[in-house]
């Protein structure tokens, strides 16, 4: 079963440090491009960043610097590492997988990637 599981979430003040990860099964996540999303509760699906198969990342302008998208495909995993949180992190963060590269000016739409984890919840307080 193609399977991605988030982990790593959960409540830190701002200024503060998190790192998530996301774990493949049922495929080899190193044939695959990966990415993280989020979601913030009203608001629409957010691109955070993604990676390809070599381990080049890209980001959202908004997200430049103080996250970090790296992969292990050994271990079949994508992490997330987020520096100096703030409130306007917290959301449900999701990774993403597709086969195929995503259109570079479409990396952030939903459509563009397959196979979806459940999320895990970050919460910022200030």
């Amino acid at each position: 079963q193609v399977r991605l599981v988030e982990s790593g979430g959960g409540s830190e003040k701002a200024g503060g440090s998190l790192q998530l990860s996301c774990e493949a099964s049922g495929f080899s996540a190193g044939d695959y491009h990966m990415a993280w999303f989020r979601q913030a509760p009203g608001k629409e699906l957010e691109g955070v960043a993604w990676i390809d198969m070599s381990g080049t990342p890209t980001y959202a302008d908004s997200m430049q610097g103080r996250f970090t998208v790296s992969r292990d495909n050994a271990q079949n995993t994508l992490y997330l590492q987020m520096e100096s949180l703030k409130p306007e992190d917290t959301a449900m963060y999701y990774c993403a997988a597709a086969k195929y590269p995503p259109p570079r000016s479409l990396w952030d739409v939903r459509r563009a990637w397959s196979i979806w984890g459940r999320g895990t919840q970050v919460t910022v307080s200030s």
